[in-house]
């Protein structure tokens, strides 16, 4: 519990720091942040294993860390700087690592679906036990491409875990006023397994991708997770949110916030005290200020990078 404690107040304070460093000017581009979504990917992550794979859309700073991928790294690649994880040149939507496993952080919604399934398949042929993780957001799942992903994973049994991240609002519309019927549900006419689950419980998120990772790796197909959760800022940080009112992203954070709720688990079990958790706290912003401070001291990448890694 401890850890996942960290886990979640690290992408916390590490979004809050680049949503700082966007309103300076130092990050250019799209940013979007996951605060308020944090115990999802925190929880998922937690049921993985190493040589599993991770792919995600365009909130994905939080799936990068819980990954394990050095915070220096991510915000430096959020300023466009030569130490970042694509060199400068990928920015918030597009970095990978290889040694984690994570192939993205992609810009176009849905994309990553079947980049995701293919994930999966190699896994199966090379029949090394993996199993890929698909993130896509409530806006994605009605994207023509998903489906094609859904067919083709149940027909060949593959390995995949596919996670609906519901936040309700996609870019700005209501789930209720754009998508029919229930999203965890989308996969059944495939014979895909499909549950929801309350996405701002980290030990909820945890015991279900316990139960469902462990069903995919025993070799019966694709599951889909349903999250329910709630991100408190705007779907990026251009976007006002005016569509809901202050009202409701306030009651969200007082009753439901995953972080404040895990930490009255822990005062309450006795698992840790006040002075524990101030001290990771102050470890957690160590690592932030110091991620801050590496993206902007890191040099910009060199002209000459406008032609490598680009395959014709």
């Amino acid at each position: 519990m401890l850890h996942y404690y960290r886990e979640m107040l690290l992408i916390r304070r590490f979004e809050e720091k680049a949503g700082q460093l966007y309103g300076m000017g130092l990050i250019g581009g799209f940013c979007h942040l996951y605060i308020g979504q944090e115990a999802v990917v925190v929880g998922i992550q937690s049921a993985l294993n190493e040589g599993d794979s991770v792919i995600t859309s365009y909130r994905d700073h939080g799936h990068m860390l819980a990954c394990g991928m050095d915070a220096k790294g991510v915000m430096a690649e959020l300023t466009g700087r030569r130490g970042g994880y694509s060199h400068g040149k990928g920015g918030s939507m597009h970095m990978f690592s290889r040694e984690k496993n994570f192939y993205g952080g992609h810009g176009i919604v849905g994309g990553q679906v079947p980049l995701g399934t293919g994930l999966a398949f190699a896994h199966k042929y090379l029949k090394d036990g993996g199993v890929s993780a698909v993130y896509c957001g409530d806006g994605a799942i009605n994207q023509g491409q998903v489906y094609e992903s859904f067919n083709m994973a149940a027909l060949w049994k593959l390995p995949v875990l596919f996670v609906i991240e519901n936040n309700k609002y996609a870019m700005g519309t209501s789930q209720e006023r754009a998508s029919a019927g229930e999203l965890h549900q989308r996969g059944a006419s495939y014979g895909i397994p499909g549950y929801q689950v309350n996405g701002m419980d980290v030990l909820e998120v945890k015991a279900a991708a316990d139960q469902w990772v462990n069903y995919i790796r025993e070799g019966n197909g694709p599951v889909i997770l349903e999250m329910k959760t709630y991100r408190y800022r705007g779907h990026s940080m251009s976007d006002p949110a005016k569509y809901r009112t202050k009202e409701e992203v306030e009651k969200m954070r007082s009753e439901s916030d995953p972080i404040d709720q895990l930490k009255a688990k822990l005062l309450a079990g006795g698992h840790a005290d006040e002075e524990k958790l101030k001290e990771i706290d102050r470890e957690v912003k160590a690592i932030v200020i110091e991620s801050a401070e590496f993206a902007q001291q890191s040099p910009e990448p060199d002209p000459s990078e406008l032609w490598t890694d680009v395959l014709l």
